[in-house]
């Protein structure tokens, strides 16, 4: 693995597990680069978006979870829960016409939009692929939940596409579904794929869903405070694709005149523009906070697996805090 193309609060999870996490996250971004390498027609646009990068966060925890014993079945359980997070990255900037993802050129904007849906089904398939060998039953069936969670929050998305007037209820259902099921996910196949017992299966759920509704509370205050070239997009590319998020939902509440935003009418211009209006009610501060308070109720729930042991406790805790830093 690429130390120098990860945010340093993931750098630090691997120093802290010098003797054994680095190694396998080095493996399991093999495996990733063979899993893409040779697919025919696909294979350029599925080695590009591996090249593009990420933080690795989910293979990360599922390599946590797993332990320093982790072996096949663990490498195999990481792989295929970042080709799912893969997948659906393509699969989401198809449906918003997405140019740029990470300040690259995206597969739909490079190869058109057959092409790159079919790059995330493939990704999508070699995902399950991985599992099918004996013993992976329980990890099928969580990457299952997982992505039928992923296609009913985008479903959702979908659905309230350029309605201001979403509640925050509605926000979070749909952002548990779309982003907190996969790092759920991720805890529980790592958990599983050390043959470990289910007595953590409530902590872990808990643990990965409130790290991931933090991780997209802090996405989305990025998207309305930017810089691009931190996000690697525009500011405002969420209000431009008609998606409503808590910084929103909250400034409507303060500044009445941002629920009567025609959202379909915006410009990159006047959606800068709409951005500095939610960051002055000070929306973004209380979703920052709203956020770190759920990395604190991520963490309590790992003093409460009995199953997991010091050293994955305090990784965990480490990948928690990452979270919160990685946006400060």
């Amino acid at each position: 693995m690429d130390r120098s193309a990860v945010p340093p609060p993931v750098t630090r999870v691997l120093d802290a597990a010098q003797a054994w996490l680095p190694g396998l996250m080095a493996r399991a971004e093999e495996r990733l680069a063979a899993v893409v390498g040779d697919e025919g027609p696909l294979a350029d646009d599925a080695q590009a978006t591996l090249r593009a990068g990420g933080k690795r966060l989910r293979p990360m925890l599922v390599l946590v979870c797993a332990g320093p014993q982790a072996g096949e079945g663990a490498l195999r359980a990481a792989t295929a829960i970042e080709l799912v997070h893969m997948a659906t990255l393509v699969h989401d900037d198809v449906l918003d016409a997405a140019p740029l993802r990470r300040g690259l050129p995206t597969v739909v904007a490079t190869a058109g939009r057959d092409q790159a849906t079919s790059v995330g089904d493939l990704l999508l398939a070699r995902a399950f692929s991985e599992l099918a060998v004996p013993g992976a039953e329980r990890q099928v069936q969580h990457l299952a939940r997982a992505s039928v969670g992923l296609a009913l929050g985008e479903l959702a998305q979908r659905r309230d596409a350029f309605d201001t007037g979403i509640s925050a209820e509605r926000y979070l259902e749909r952002c548990r579904l779309k982003t907190a099921r996969l790092f759920e996910c991720a805890c529980l196949i790592g958990r599983a794929s050390a043959g470990a017992a289910d007595d953590s299966v409530e902590q872990l759920e808990r643990f990965g869903r409130e790290i991931g509704l933090a991780f997209q509370l802090l996405d989305d205050v990025l998207d309305v405070a930017g810089p691009a070239e931190r996000t690697g997009k525009a500011r405002g590319t969420d209000l431009l694709d008609g998606t409503v998020t808590l910084p929103l939902i909250i400034a409507r509440e303060r500044d009445p005149e941002l629920a009567a935003v025609d959202l379909r009418s915006l410009t990159p211009e006047s959606a800068e523009e709409v951005c500095d209006r939610i960051a002055a009610t000070g929306a973004l501060d209380e979703v920052r906070a709203d956020a770190r308070a759920r990395v604190e109720a991520a963490k309590r729930a790992l003093a409460e697996a009995p199953g997991l042991d010091r050293s994955q406790r305090e990784l965990l805790a480490l990948v928690a805090d990452g979270v919160v830093e990685r946006y400060a």
